[in-house]
């Protein structure tokens, strides 16, 4: 099995300024088919995960650019600049590999 492991699995962050979070995985996920299927998901409160980045560092529709993923590999960070109310929530990096989540990272707003 491959295995995901977050930091840190929680965080407070100060509106405007800028988070981090970092995903580490027990084997590369670089594909036979060059790809590196790493994906970023957030779940708001009450609300059901919704993906935020795929494959690394692409922006899914409607993502605003104050999310980027970065990485390669088994070492990958999510950045979140000029942090807002509306990004609290616990935010998930995932694998489509052997399919697996990181333990998760609650994000709370100072």
């Amino acid at each position: 099995d491959i295995v995901m492991t977050q930091t840190p699995l929680s965080l407070s962050v100060t509106p405007g300024q800028s988070a981090s979070i970092s995903c580490k995985s027990s084997q590369s996920l670089l594909h036979s088919d060059g790809k590196t299927y790493l994906y970023w998901y957030l779940q708001k409160p009450g609300q059901s995960p919704q993906l935020l980045i795929y494959e690394v560092s692409n922006r899914f529709s409607g993502v605003p650019d104050r999310f980027s993923g970065s990485g390669s590999g088994t070492d990958f960070t999510l950045k979140i600049s000029r942090v807002e109310a509306g990004d609290v929530g616990v935010y998930y990096c995932m694998q489509s590999i052997q399919p697996s989540f990181g333990q998760g990272t609650k994000l709370e707003i100072k």
